[in-house]
């Protein structure tokens, strides 16, 4: 009896289980297919049986599902090589360009740690004059030694008080060693430190001098350069300081009450209102807004009424009947104040922001943005003074440099600097620098307009001392005033040709005067000697 009631309760049981598997496979088919079964399994066994059309359903819906599913799977593996492939490309660019910047930052602490195994590389001319050298004294102290003093003090810099100049923008460059690593690992175990790398400039050393000499006791700037690729060959500005000395004359230097403000490269930093040199811009818009340019004329008495605003040449001096290449050519104001009236406000916006006016410029060193102001409602007054160069404009002489070595290479922004390539101890090039041509700003038409008019200048207005060379020049003068008294800086912007060669100068002399006078003479000495 008690196996039978054994076997009787695991009967009963089983059929329990069997039981609650149907519920809950009927529960699952309803929920997930839409279809219930029979209430009595046992008792309507043909009411369970899912037709062929519900078959093909439940396989249609079953190929959905998995669809959806696979679709969620591949988008999920997208996402994630395109992360993956984010991290690379990223990775590449720092690898390429932003680990320098990263490693170049004075901040960067490692800078410190490659100091003490490696002696900092020079820097060197384009001609292999040593600009910056580093010696040890007697007592067995590094020091940075300048063998030309003054002459490149803000082109190359210092270090000392910081670092300005190459020393600081091309840091990392000069405190890694490309020597052969044999050499290395036996200098490290004699306790020496490694030679640097050596950076070498596209400074002209027989320019520079000459640069710095016609300059004189002048405050002001000079810029020269290739327009073709943007390489500076003379970078001169005054004030100036003597690196050697910098940790002596540092409290002398930024003393508050100097004006003299040493420090500042007026040749990037500088900012000054470009005078008549701006004519060339507002010609360049007038040029884009009319066709028929050529027919542009003026009759100049000294003086003129434009739009209410009496307007003024320099003392007055009548020029004459004026087409618009003589009008450049004499820097006429009152002919330029009418061009300024005709134009478009927001197209002569545009083009100065064209031009980088207010942009960053393609340099990698320390710089200021140039300023151009000029509201769509502007006034009368502030036209005619911003057509000829005053108003609220300002520029440096590398912005400057910039404009015309577009005007000379054909319409196109060029990337000026100072560095051609970074060498290692066997003279070997370790890094090139290369530079291409930026965005063209300027058309052939427009182009040829601007040379035409710069001609003029020199060959029978302005600038006609620069006429009788062996080489052909075309420029642009200007005398900016900066003061109610009148008194005004004198500018010369322009580039000369012999052949294929091309050389632009970019000159400021602060409150010399006017640049036929002052800034004209020092560019002859610059063409002269290249």
């Amino acid at each position: 009896m008690p196996v039978k009631n054994n076997k009787d309760n695991t009967v009963k049981k089983n059929d329990s289980e069997i039981e609650q598997i149907e519920n809950n496979l009927g529960q699952f088919i309803e929920k997930e297919y839409g279809i219930r079964p029979a209430e009595d399994a046992c008792d309507e066994p043909d009411n369970q049986t899912i037709s062929d059309n519900d078959t093909k359903d439940i396989q249609k819906q079953e190929k959905r599902k998995r669809r959806k599913s696979n679709r969620e799977i591949v988008i999920a593996a997208y996402i994630c090589m395109m992360i993956i492939v984010a991290m690379i490309v990223y990775l590449g660019k720092f690898i390429a360009a932003d680990n320098t910047e990263m490693l170049s930052n004075p901040y960067n602490k490692l800078q410190g740690v490659l100091e003490k195994y490696t002696k900092r590389g020079d820097i060197l001319s384009a001609d292999g004059k040593v600009l910056a050298t580093t010696v040890t004294d007697s007592n067995g102290n590094e020091i940075r030694e300048y063998p030309y003093g003054k002459m490149y003090a803000h082109s190359v810099g210092f270090v000392g008080k910081g670092k300005t100049g190459i020393e600081s923008t091309y840091n990392i460059y000069m405190l890694n060693s490309s020597i052969n690593p044999v050499y290395e690992a036996i200098t490290e175990l004699k306790g020496e430190k490694n030679p640097g790398d050596d950076v070498v400039t596209t400074l002209d050393s027989k320019l520079q001098k000459v640069a710095y000499d016609a300059l004189g006791s002048y405050k002001g700037a000079v810029l020269v350069m290739n327009p073709d690729n943007g390489e500076i060959r003379a970078m001169v500005s005054k004030p100036d300081y003597n690196p050697n000395t910098i940790a002596v004359d540092w409290n002398k230097i930024v003393n508050e009450d100097d004006e003299e403000s040493a420090l500042l490269n007026r040749a990037t930093q500088g900012l000054y209102p470009p005078g008549s040199t701006f004519k060339l811009i507002t010609m360049l818009e007038y040029i884009r807004e009319n066709n028929n340019y050529e027919d542009f004329s003026f009759q100049c008495k000294g003086d003129a009424d434009i739009e209410g605003v009496k307007v003024n040449c320099h003392n007055k001096k009548s020029h004459g009947k004026l087409d618009i290449n003589m009008a450049l050519a004499k820097s006429c104001n009152g002919a330029f104040a009418k061009m300024g009236t005709s134009l478009d406000i927001e197209s002569y916006n545009n083009t100065c922001s064209q031009l980088l006016f207010g942009k960053e410029l393609p340099y990698t060193g320390q710089y200021s943005k140039s300023i151009f102001d000029l509201p769509t409602d502007a006034n009368a007054g502030l036209i005619t003074q911003t057509s000829f160069g005053q108003g609220n404009t300002m520029i440096s002489p590398l912005h400057a440099g910039i404009i015309v070595s577009a005007i000379a290479n054909g319409g196109y922004i060029v990337t000026p600097h100072l560095v051609s390539h970074v060498q290692g101890g066997d003279n070997m090039t370790v890094r090139s620098f290369s530079y291409s041509k930026g965005e063209q700003v300027m058309t052939d038409r427009e182009v040829k307009a601007l040379r035409k008019a710069m001609g003029d200048v020199v060959n029978s207005g302005t600038a006609y001392a620069l006429s009788a060379s062996n080489y052909k020049v075309y420029g642009k003068t200007g005398s900016a005033e900066y003061d109610s008294s009148g008194e005004s800086h004198a500018w010369f912007v322009g580039y000369a040709r012999k052949n294929k060669e091309k050389l632009v100068v970019s000159i400021i002399v602060e409150g010399a005067g006017t640049g036929s006078e002052y800034a004209v003479p020092i560019a002859k000495k610059i063409f002269d000697s290249y």
